[in-house]
């Protein structure tokens, strides 16, 4: 005879342990994950390599022109001139030197080559802009899986007015420029190399495993330690794509079923990143100073001896004086705020706001007795610029909504190279800051044309559209830089040609 179990209840709770509660909702899932290389190798570094050929002709070309100090020249060639003939920046007793001396060895590389000339002291800013844009050509490609949009971004930063003007004058920012943005891709590359290595070995022990070796990431931090061994500015690049790789070693240790990611972040992947982003940055930066500790008549090498009864008396006298001097450094680079007619502020450098006059003779004519302007402005390609803006909303509502990890990498890197300038209002700045950022922003546009391209998988009719878009885009900014180029270069001009080119107010 069968027994029937007796019914239940409303009121009685269900048969069998309750399910587990959680604690918060679990995050969303990635829409969209980095997608895999292509598989054209070969051809993509040809293509790459000759962009990057071509950027370093058009930069090369009427390069010397003016045969003089433009604008921060007057600093940087002359200091870089006294470390090829003293070793270290002579200390005169009328100059101050601000900034750390790798950016002036570079500098100083151009002049060994072409002598003390404006093609000596112009020429490695002409080589770290080419550079620069071969290494963002390369790492958009990784970060968007197409090399036709990596050759974009490459091409929409050899376009810009902004990238060209500072890629063919004497100054420092350029060469942060090309650190920051080869550090960065050697961070994208350990990510990757990361996540392959965690998911070859699933499934994970409970407590992670050792990586192993991570020479990408020494690389970085190499590099981020040239950046800051160029100008400060570096650090904070630094600081935040440090946070991001921590933050993308956790994610490989969740999405490999980890229990504690954090956990075993801390224990597997912080003990490493403290080596290479903090002390491989360091001692970069230390090594930039070796002219220094070695000179007899640098800035403030004395410091010290001269004044024995200071704190910490037991830290080499060398030492001293080097902290010192980079206490003075801060106190200059903190509290400057002198009036200067080309100064501008951050929120401005979006929209070009205000652009920097490098040169402007007086007094030309041509040979009919019409006056003639040979203008140098530093100014970014409007069709670019002004598609900033909005491509950094497009990045964020890529970060909410799809939790892009490209769109967070692009934020975060905005973030440290422009944000960061909000800190000190007060201070005087100017649009060359915007250089090591530049390439992000480009990033940024790229996303944008990223979702007008479409996926690979969509309808014909869709990438057709989506590639005449592009395309289109491309050519408008081609456009304009051709039309700006008169005024980037310096070549002569009637004054309605350059009243023409003139579009602001604030461009005067």
């Amino acid at each position: 005879m069968a027994v029937l179990a007796p019914e239940r209840t409303a009121a009685e709770p269900p048969a069998g342990p309750p399910p587990a509660r959680r604690r918060w909702p679990l995050p969303r899932p990635r829409v969209d994950r980095v997608p895999p290389l292509p598989g054209d190798a070969r051809l993509s570094w040809l293509l790459t390599g000759l962009l990057g050929l071509l950027t370093l002709v058009s930069r090369l070309v009427g390069i010397s022109y003016p045969r003089t100090l433009l604008f921060d020249e007057a600093y940087y060639p002359p200091e870089a001139w006294d470390l090829l003939q003293w070793g270290h920046e002579y200390n005169r007793g009328y100059t101050f030197i601000v900034h750390p001396p790798l950016g002036k060895w570079l500098i100083a590389s151009g002049e060994q080559l072409f002598g003390y000339t404006s093609l000596g002291w112009r020429f490695p800013s002409a080589v770290a802009g080419a550079v620069t844009v071969v290494v963002l050509a390369r790492l958009a490609r990784r970060l968007t899986g197409s090399t036709l949009l990596g050759l974009v971004a490459g091409l929409l930063l050899a376009l810009d007015g902004f990238a060209f003007t500072v890629s063919r004058i004497g100054l420092l920012d350029v060469f942060l420029q090309v650190f920051v943005v080869s550090a960065v891709a050697c961070l994208v590359v350990d990510r990757e190399r990361v996540r392959a290595r965690v998911r070859a070995h699933l499934p994970v022990p409970a407590t992670g495993f050792r990586l192993g070796p991570r020479g990408w990431r020494i690389a970085a931090g190499l590099l981020f330690g040239c950046a800051c061994a160029v100008k400060w500015s570096g650090l904070y690049f630094l600081a935040f794509a440090a946070v991001l790789s921590l933050f993308w070693d956790r994610a490989a240790w969740r999405e490999a079923g980890v229990a504690n990611p954090t956990a075993t972040t801390l224990r597997r992947s912080l003990p490493g990143a403290t080596w290479a982003l903090a002390a491989v940055p360091v001692l970069a930066y230390l090594a930039s100073f070796t002219g220094w500790f070695l000179g007899e008549t640098a800035q403030g090498r004395w410091w010290a001896q001269r004044n024995p009864e200071t704190a910490y008396p037991w830290v080499p006298d060398a030492l001293r004086s080097w902290w010192h001097m980079h206490a003075e450094w801060w106190t200059f680079h903190n509290g400057l705020s002198t009036p200067h007619p080309w100064e501008s502020g951050p929120w401005t450098w979006l929209v070009n706001g205000r652009p920097i006059l490098l040169w402007n003779p007086q007094g030309l004519t041509d040979a009919a007795g019409d006056q003639v302007i040979r203008y140098i402005l530093m100014v970014g390609t409007p069709t670019l610029w002004l598609a900033f803006a909005p491509a950094l909303a497009w990045t964020a509502w890529r970060v909410v909504a799809r939790r892009d990890p490209v769109a967070i990498l692009v934020a975060v890197m905005v973030a440290a190279g422009w944000g960061t300038w909000f800190l000190n209002p007060e201070r005087t700045m100017f649009v060359f800051y915007m250089a090591p950022v530049l390439p992000f922003f480009v990033l940024a546009v790229v996303l944008v044309l990223q979702d007008a391209l479409g996926r690979p998988g969509a309808p014909p009719w869709r990438r057709s559209a989506g590639l005449a878009a592009v395309s289109g885009y491309v050519a408008v900014v081609a456009g304009t830089f051709v039309f700006f180029y008169p005024v980037l270069a310096g070549l002569p001009l009637s004054h309605a040609e350059w009243v023409a080119r003139m579009w602001f107010p604030s461009w005067f």
